[in-house]
């Protein structure tokens, strides 16, 4: 089994020769971080957003031109599907080739009513390329 940090916006950890190995070889991998740290949930979308957060500290990092184009996307497909945020950022790692499960944490019982949700969103292709298009 691997346990790579796979998200919509950390994919150079796992995308390219590693997955293709583990689809190959049929290795397990349950990829952790799915919400990058909360901001694929879209609640962060400035840097003053994420102060006085726990994971706060990790925001910054993603706030920028690729992680507001990945927030746009993830906004367009909420519209389309009806979805939170967090559902559709999930729901596309799982969907994702060479992926067994991801791995997303909840604090609270709306966070995990989102995590229920994403087990039960299942992406058009043209949903996940507009997603995958948008972190590339």
């Amino acid at each position: 089994m691997l346990q790579p940090e796979y998200n919509l916006c950390t994919r150079n950890t796992f995308e390219g020769p590693l997955a293709d190995l583990c689809i190959a070889e049929e290795i397990g991998v349950i990829s952790y971080y799915a919400l990058a740290a909360g901001f694929l949930t879209g609640k962060y979308r400035k840097p003053e957003d994420a102060e006085g957060k726990a994971r706060g500290y990790r925001i910054p990092d993603y706030i920028n031109e690729r992680g507001l184009k990945i927030l746009s996307a993830l906004d367009d497909v909420a519209a389309e599907t009806g979805a939170g945020l967090a559902s559709i950022a999930i729901a596309w790692v799982a969907a994702r080739p060479g992926i067994t499960a991801p791995i997303a944490s909840a604090t609270s019982p709306r966070q995990l009513e989102a995590l229920i949700a994403a087990g039960k969103l299942t992406l058009t292709e043209a949903q996940i390329a507009k997603l995958t298009a948008a972190g590339a």
